[in-house]
This record gives structure tokens, sequence and C-alpha cells, in this order.
């Protein structure tokens, strides 16, 4: 696929040389704003800090990495000392949402792969039908870039997209393919994957949206993959205890036949 992007280079070209024509021809210059703005010093500067990102995050990962060893080799240990507190009800609470904790991440990677495998077909599917080449393998990276919110259904988004500009003959075709993949992103995204999560891991649908939103927001997207999880743990430990558990009550999912019981 990048050898055919790569070869359709003139083509894109001559895409780009059209539509600066077409804005001439309505009275829109862009030549002058893209030599004062989109120049050698702006590519530079844009390179260094995509460049920076990716550093940090590298950072970030081999950081959790090295935590995530190390806490593995002591979950023995911290058991038996929690065991050993003299509080038993703190350590019931520490001991019970731990596994309760990892019980719900299990479910909720299965629940992902199940939503990036879904995405997949149903993109790949799409592709087929449209006519769009390489439609596989734009099911496989749908779904490998589904694990990644966001971020990763854009991208699955945009390559297809910039393939069917070379080979679709109408800008009809081209901005029905791209409505068409945004669709299928917004509805197994926003929508199918919030549900089955809500009702899998016993958290409102609302809720897993917020998350995401709420630690994208804090932490870039590093809080758009680790979001979901530290709500999941939150509500979790909160369920553990009586004086906490009014917040799992009020944000999880609500058990069909509760309200007529209340």
């Amino acid at each position: 696929m990048g050898r055919s992007l790569i070869a359709d280079a003139p083509r894109y070209q001559a895409l780009y040389e059209n539509l600066v024509k077409w804005l001439d021809d309505h009275g829109i210059s862009v030549m002058g704003v893209w030599a004062e703005h989109f120049n050698v010093g702006w590519a530079l500067r844009a390179a260094q800090r995509v460049a920076g990102r990716i550093n940090v995050t590298l950072r970030f990962w081999l950081i959790a990495l090295v935590y995530l060893i190390l806490g593995l080799l002591e979950v023995g240990d911290i058991c038996r000392k929690i065991e050993a507190l003299n509080n038993p009800e703190v350590s019931r609470v520490l001991l019970n949402g731990s596994a309760a904790t990892a019980i719900k991440f299990r479910k909720y990677l299965w629940v992902r792969t199940q939503m990036s495998a879904l995405t997949g077909l149903l993109v790949g599917l799409f592709a087929l039908a449209t006519g769009l080449q390489f439609a596989a393998e734009w099911g496989v990276i749908a779904f490998v870039l589904n694990y990644i919110p966001f971020i990763g259904p854009f991208i699955a988004t945009l390559f297809p997209t910039l393939l069917a500009m070379t080979q679709f003959d109408s800008w009809q075709a081209v901005l029905g393919a791209f409505i068409g993949l945004n669709i299928i992103q917004f509805i197994v995204g926003s929508y199918v994957e919030p549900r089955v999560s809500g009702g899998v891991l016993s958290i409102s649908p609302f809720v897993v949206l917020f998350a995401i939103f709420f630690w994208t927001f804090l932490w870039g997207l590093i809080g758009t993959f680790i979001g979901v999880p530290i709500t999941l743990a939150i509500l979790t430990f909160c369920s553990q205890h009586p004086s906490s558990r009014w917040v799992s009550d009020l944000l999880g999912e609500s058990e069909p036949g509760a309200a007529g019981k209340a």
C-alpha cells in the first residue's frame, strides 16, 4: 500500500494543482498563504514537535513497562503484607478490589478485541463493496488501529480516503468512501462499543465515553489508553466498601428491573 501511495504521487500533484487552479478561478489565492506559512522553517518546527512528542511517549511507555515488571515481581509479597494488616476491613477491600479489577481489565481487553475485529470486518467489507483496492489490508489496519482510541480510527479512515482520491474518478465517490468509513468508525466506536463495554463491565456507557474524553484532556494520548481502566479500577474499589458503594451504584450500569423493585 505504501508503494501504491508513492507511485501515485504524480496524481496527487495533479489533484493539488487542479484544486489551486479552481480556487484561483474563484478569487481565492492560496499560493501566497502557502509560501508564507508552510515553508522550510515550518516543516522543521513541525518535525521537531512530532519527534519530541514521540520521544516523550516512548519514555513514558518505557517507564510504565519497568514499573509493571517490578510490580509483578512483588505481587506475592504485597498480598502477604496486605493480609497481615491489623485492619481486616482494609485488607478485604484491597484484596477483593484488586482481584475484581483484574477480572474487569481482562474483560475490557476482550471487548476491545471484539470491537476491533468488528470494525476491521466492516471496513474490509465496505472497501470490497466499493471497489477500493487492498480491502483486506484496510480491514487488518482498522483492526489494529482500533486499539488506539480516536487517533487510530482517524488514521484508518484517512489513508483509504487518500487511496480513493487516485482510484475513483469523481469527488462524489471519494466523499462517499470517506463518509462511509467514518460512519462505521462512529457507530462501532461511539455507540456499539460503549454499550457492550457498559453491559459487560457494569458501567454506564456515558461514563465510558466521558472517561475517554476526560483522561485524554488531562494526559493526551496516554490518557486515551488508560482512561477506561482507571475509571474501572476506581468504581471497582468504591463498590467494595459500604461508605463508597454509592459511587459505583450511581455510575454503574443499572440492572434490569431495578426501577420496578424500587
